[in-house]
Protein backbone atom coordinates (compact mmCIF):
# COMPACT_ATOMS: atom_id res chain seq x y z
CA UNK A 1 0.00 0.00 0.00
CA UNK A 2 1.28 3.67 -0.94
CA UNK A 3 0.28 7.01 0.41
CA UNK A 4 -2.32 9.07 -2.32
CA UNK A 5 -0.49 11.63 -4.61
CA UNK A 6 0.43 13.68 -2.55
CA UNK A 7 1.90 16.82 -4.31
CA UNK A 8 4.38 17.01 -1.81
CA UNK A 9 5.41 13.26 -2.23
CA UNK A 10 5.36 14.54 -5.74
CA UNK A 11 7.91 16.85 -5.32
CA UNK A 12 9.99 14.84 -3.29
CA UNK A 13 9.73 17.52 -0.28
CA UNK A 14 8.43 14.67 1.92
CA UNK A 15 8.61 11.10 2.13
CA UNK A 16 7.14 8.27 4.40
CA UNK A 17 10.62 7.39 6.27
CA UNK A 18 9.95 4.45 8.17
CA UNK A 19 13.67 4.73 9.96
CA UNK A 20 16.63 6.78 10.00
CA UNK A 21 19.59 5.26 11.84
CA UNK A 22 23.80 5.57 11.36
CA UNK A 23 25.43 2.28 11.61
CA UNK A 24 27.90 0.32 9.20
CA UNK A 25 26.92 -1.10 6.01
CA UNK A 26 26.80 -4.88 6.55
CA UNK A 27 26.80 -6.02 2.65
CA UNK A 28 28.01 -5.65 -0.38
CA UNK A 29 30.49 -3.38 -1.77
CA UNK A 30 30.76 -1.09 0.77
CA UNK A 31 30.68 -3.58 3.71
CA UNK A 32 32.10 -2.17 6.81
CA UNK A 33 32.04 1.39 5.90
CA UNK A 34 29.98 3.77 8.28
CA UNK A 35 26.77 5.65 6.84
CA UNK A 36 23.43 7.47 7.62
CA UNK A 37 20.72 4.80 6.84
CA UNK A 38 17.20 6.57 5.19
CA UNK A 39 14.64 3.59 4.24
CA UNK A 40 11.51 4.36 3.32
CA UNK A 41 8.56 2.69 3.62
CA UNK A 42 6.46 0.99 0.44
CA UNK A 43 7.58 -1.87 -1.76
CA UNK A 44 5.04 -4.29 -3.92
CA UNK A 45 7.70 -6.90 -4.85
CA UNK A 46 6.64 -8.99 -2.18
CA UNK A 47 9.88 -11.40 -1.53
CA UNK A 48 8.96 -13.98 0.72
CA UNK A 49 12.51 -13.98 2.29
CA UNK A 50 12.71 -10.17 2.65
CA UNK A 51 14.22 -9.34 6.23
CA UNK A 52 11.83 -5.63 6.49
CA UNK A 53 8.22 -6.31 5.68
CA UNK A 54 7.06 -4.14 7.99
CA UNK A 55 8.33 -1.65 5.09
CA UNK A 56 5.73 -2.99 2.45
CA UNK A 57 3.16 -0.79 3.72
CA UNK A 58 3.97 2.76 3.09
CA UNK A 59 0.74 4.00 4.70
CA UNK A 60 1.63 3.08 8.59
CA UNK A 61 4.66 5.63 8.42
CA UNK A 62 3.69 9.39 8.48
CA UNK A 63 5.29 11.96 5.87
CA UNK A 64 8.86 13.28 7.21
CA UNK A 65 10.11 16.91 6.08
CA UNK A 66 13.02 16.10 4.10
CA UNK A 67 14.94 19.02 4.85
CA UNK A 68 15.00 17.44 8.21
CA UNK A 69 16.40 14.17 7.23
CA UNK A 70 18.37 15.99 5.36
CA UNK A 71 19.86 17.83 7.76
CA UNK A 72 20.29 14.74 10.33
CA UNK A 73 22.42 13.17 7.79
CA UNK A 74 24.87 15.80 7.05
CA UNK A 75 25.25 15.92 11.32
CA UNK A 76 26.93 12.32 11.46
CA UNK A 77 31.23 12.47 10.31
CA UNK A 78 30.92 9.48 7.83
CA UNK A 79 29.34 12.02 5.06
CA UNK A 80 27.47 8.84 3.43
CA UNK A 81 24.04 7.57 3.18
CA UNK A 82 22.28 4.80 2.26
CA UNK A 83 18.95 5.08 0.85
CA UNK A 84 16.88 1.86 1.34
CA UNK A 85 13.47 0.93 1.59
CA UNK A 86 11.01 -1.20 0.77
CA UNK A 87 11.66 0.40 -2.97
CA UNK A 88 12.77 4.00 -3.03
CA UNK A 89 12.75 4.98 -6.34
CA UNK A 90 8.63 4.61 -5.79
CA UNK A 91 9.26 8.32 -5.13
CA UNK A 92 10.85 11.15 -6.13
CA UNK A 93 14.23 11.37 -4.95
CA UNK A 94 15.62 14.60 -6.74
CA UNK A 95 14.75 16.50 -3.79
CA UNK A 96 16.65 14.36 -1.50
CA UNK A 97 19.44 13.62 -3.37
CA UNK A 98 20.59 17.52 -4.21
CA UNK A 99 19.99 18.18 -0.73
CA UNK A 100 22.19 15.43 0.41
CA UNK A 101 25.35 16.38 -2.30
CA UNK A 102 25.22 19.99 -1.60
CA UNK A 103 25.81 18.83 2.04
CA UNK A 104 29.03 16.63 1.04
CA UNK A 105 27.52 13.50 1.51
CA UNK A 106 27.97 10.49 -1.12
CA UNK A 107 25.06 8.85 -1.68
CA UNK A 108 24.45 4.69 -1.98
CA UNK A 109 21.00 4.17 -3.79
CA UNK A 110 19.68 0.26 -2.95
CA UNK A 111 16.89 -0.58 -5.39
CA UNK A 112 15.63 -3.18 -7.49
CA UNK A 113 15.44 -1.25 -9.83
CA UNK A 114 11.89 -1.56 -10.83
CA UNK A 115 10.71 2.05 -10.95
CA UNK A 116 12.34 4.44 -13.07
CA UNK A 117 15.57 6.23 -11.62
CA UNK A 118 15.32 9.57 -9.88
CA UNK A 119 18.08 11.30 -7.97
CA UNK A 120 21.84 11.50 -8.81
CA UNK A 121 23.07 9.29 -7.17
CA UNK A 122 27.01 8.05 -6.19
CA UNK A 123 26.75 4.28 -6.02
CA UNK A 124 23.74 1.95 -7.21
CA UNK A 125 22.84 -1.58 -5.82
CA UNK A 126 21.10 -3.09 -7.96
CA UNK A 127 19.03 -6.12 -6.39
CA UNK A 128 16.69 -7.32 -8.69
CA UNK A 129 13.58 -9.29 -8.26
CA UNK A 130 11.96 -11.79 -9.90
CA UNK A 131 8.18 -10.76 -9.15
CA UNK A 132 9.12 -6.88 -10.75
CA UNK A 133 12.39 -7.33 -12.58
CA UNK A 134 14.31 -3.85 -13.48
CA UNK A 135 14.03 -1.58 -15.95
CA UNK A 136 16.15 -2.05 -19.42
CA UNK A 137 17.84 1.30 -18.46
CA UNK A 138 18.91 0.81 -15.12
CA UNK A 139 21.16 -2.18 -15.73
CA UNK A 140 23.38 -0.21 -17.40
CA UNK A 141 23.80 2.32 -14.76
CA UNK A 142 24.01 -0.28 -11.69
CA UNK A 143 27.68 -0.01 -9.65
CA UNK A 144 26.81 -3.30 -8.02
CA UNK A 145 24.41 -5.89 -8.80
CA UNK A 146 23.52 -8.09 -5.91
CA UNK A 147 21.59 -10.97 -6.09
CA UNK A 148 19.62 -12.94 -3.44
CA UNK A 149 20.22 -16.40 -3.41
CA UNK A 150 17.66 -18.86 -1.45
CA UNK A 151 17.67 -21.66 -3.58
CA UNK A 152 19.49 -22.84 -7.10
CA UNK A 153 16.90 -21.47 -9.47
CA UNK A 154 18.26 -17.98 -8.07
CA UNK A 155 21.69 -18.88 -9.07
CA UNK A 156 19.99 -19.07 -12.67
CA UNK A 157 18.23 -15.53 -11.99
CA UNK A 158 21.44 -14.13 -11.24
CA UNK A 159 23.11 -15.57 -14.42
CA UNK A 160 20.42 -14.07 -16.88
CA UNK A 161 20.99 -10.78 -14.82
CA UNK A 162 24.47 -10.62 -15.22
CA UNK A 163 24.76 -10.04 -18.76
CA UNK A 164 22.46 -6.78 -18.56
CA UNK A 165 24.45 -4.77 -16.70
CA UNK A 166 27.91 -3.07 -17.88
CA UNK A 167 31.56 -4.48 -17.89
CA UNK A 168 32.85 -2.08 -15.19
CA UNK A 169 29.50 -3.19 -12.85
CA UNK A 170 30.60 -5.75 -9.56
CA UNK A 171 28.73 -9.05 -9.56
CA UNK A 172 27.66 -10.11 -5.94
CA UNK A 173 25.62 -13.41 -4.96
CA UNK A 174 24.38 -12.79 -1.23
CA UNK A 175 23.07 -15.95 0.63
CA UNK A 176 19.45 -15.79 2.34
CA UNK A 177 19.97 -15.32 5.84
CA UNK A 178 17.19 -17.98 6.83
CA UNK A 179 19.27 -20.52 4.77
CA UNK A 180 22.79 -19.57 5.00
CA UNK A 181 23.87 -22.92 6.52
CA UNK A 182 22.93 -24.62 3.70
CA UNK A 183 23.08 -22.04 0.69
CA UNK A 184 26.45 -20.63 1.72
CA UNK A 185 28.47 -23.72 0.80
CA UNK A 186 26.64 -23.97 -2.02
CA UNK A 187 26.89 -20.22 -2.92
CA UNK A 188 30.99 -20.88 -2.08
CA UNK A 189 31.25 -23.30 -4.60
CA UNK A 190 29.40 -21.52 -7.27
CA UNK A 191 32.16 -19.04 -7.49
CA UNK A 192 34.79 -21.12 -7.16
CA UNK A 193 33.66 -22.19 -10.59
CA UNK A 194 32.80 -19.11 -11.41
CA UNK A 195 34.94 -16.77 -10.35
CA UNK A 196 32.93 -13.34 -12.07
CA UNK A 197 31.05 -13.42 -8.74
CA UNK A 198 32.24 -12.39 -5.31
CA UNK A 199 29.97 -13.50 -2.19
CA UNK A 200 27.96 -10.61 0.14
CA UNK A 201 27.42 -11.76 3.52
CA UNK A 202 25.14 -9.83 5.80
CA UNK A 203 27.71 -9.07 8.07
CA UNK A 204 25.32 -6.87 10.13
CA UNK A 205 23.54 -9.77 11.29
CA UNK A 206 26.35 -11.48 12.59
CA UNK A 207 28.01 -8.87 14.55
CA UNK A 208 24.27 -7.71 15.35
CA UNK A 209 23.91 -4.09 14.76
CA UNK A 210 20.97 -2.36 12.52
Amino acid sequence: MQHTDDHRILEGTWLPVMEEFYSLQGEGHHTGKAAYFIRLGGCDNGCWWCDVKESWNATLYPLVEIDKVIARTAQFPAKAVVITGGEPLYYNLDYLCKGLRDKGVKIFLETSGSEPLSGRCDWICLSPKKTSPPLPEIYKLANELKVIIADHSDLEWAEDNAPKVGKSCILYLQPEWSARETIIPVVVDYIKRNPKWAISLQSHKYIRIP
